[in-house]
């Protein structure tokens, strides 16, 4: 099966992940039928899909009509046989849970064509141990987004050890085709690419938090209105290959080197968040929200509202919506 040839898509499972595939999916004039356990999370799910249409429509993405056509296009089902016998790409988007996820794998399993592309959207497990009792490996990949992927181009292929190449090749093709900007793993890593960069800066904020250093509220600004707005641009390496000026980034890493290495010296290395942080940073949000306006979101459904609106802007000017 080639990329272009891929029109039937199946999304299992509804949550936040699963829903806004789905509404991508639909945005991208793909057939789309949406699975899930229950009625309650089907209902859920056109709940969140309408309200984002509604986002896209306030920010001039989409026209009401184009809207409401977008919804009456997809399909709900509470039948796994349903969902994805048609279906040329499933996006498995279930718990984070090992057990769970074979267990959806066996299920899907039952009423696919071999020909079928299984994806899982997980966000940090093996595929190799999501697939370990399926009976076609060679056809599963991951393909992580980045929360909402009806928005941020960003999709990590991983494979696992009997994932096919060209299956690969073909996912890759898919997503680039349907605007995504899809990165492919070299080898299987726990936590991905992403994942694995965002917890590495998260460890150092906790850190510095709990050292007494700043309040969650500052190193929220200290990304934000630095390195953040430079990363929204480009990524850290070619931040650092302009930072060297002529000499590039090999010359901008010689000349921090040494202070650099200071500071690693200095910084968080521990290999478990620690118990009390949780509390600690939901108290420092919590008080983080009192000092913002609605306009810029000072709730969980304003501030949604808020990074739906800026991504968008961002989006247009990296020529992405």
């Amino acid at each position: 099966m080639q990329a272009k040839e891929i029109r039937e898509v199946s999304c299992v499972g509804a949550g936040v992940i699963g829903y806004s595939w789905a509404l991508y999916f639909a945005m991208k004039d793909l057939s789309v039928t949406v699975y899930d356990i229950n009625e309650e999370s089907l209902q859920l799910a056109k709940k969140r899909i309408h309200e984002s249409l509604e986002t896209l429509i306030k920010n001039n993405v989409l026209t009401k009509e184009k809207s409401e056509e977008l919804e009456k296009s997809i399909i709900y089902t509470l039948s796994m046989e349903e969902a994805v016998r048609n279906a040329q790409l499933i996006v498995e988007s279930g718990p984070e849970n090992y057990d769970i996820k074979r267990q959806m794998v066996e299920e899907m399993e039952k009423y696919t064509s071999i020909e079928t592309i299984i994806v899982s959207s997980t966000s940090g497990l093996l595929i190799t141990e999501i697939c370990k009792n399926a009976k076609h490996p060679e056809r599963f990949i991951g393909a992580h987004p980045y929360n909402p992927p009806h928005l941020i181009p960003l999709v990590e292929i991983t494979k696992g050890d009997k994932t096919s190449e060209v299956v690969v090749e073909v996912a890759k093709e898919f997503y680039t085709l349907i605007g995504k900007e899809p990165i492919v793993l070299k080898k299987e890593a726990l936590g991905f690419i992403c994942n694995r960069i965002q917890m590495a800066l998260y460890r150092e904020v906790c850190d510095l938090v709990t050292r007494g250093v700043c309040t969650i509220e500052d190193a929220d600004k200290a990304v934000t209105y630095g390195p953040g707005l430079r990363w929204g641009i480009m990524g850290p390496s070619l931040v650092f290959q302009l930072g060297g000026g002529q000499y590039g980034i090999a010359g901008a890493l010689k000349h921090m080197g040494p202070s650099a290495n200071m500071w690693l010296a200095d910084m968080a290395d521990f290999k478990k968040i620690p118990d009390e942080f949780a509390m600690i940073a939901q108290e420092g949000v919590n008080e983080e929200l009192k000092n913002r306006s609605a306009e810029i979101g000072n709730d969980n459904a304003s501030l949604a509202e808020y990074r739906d609106k800026m991504l968008i802007e961002l989006l247009k000017l990296h020529h992405k919506l």
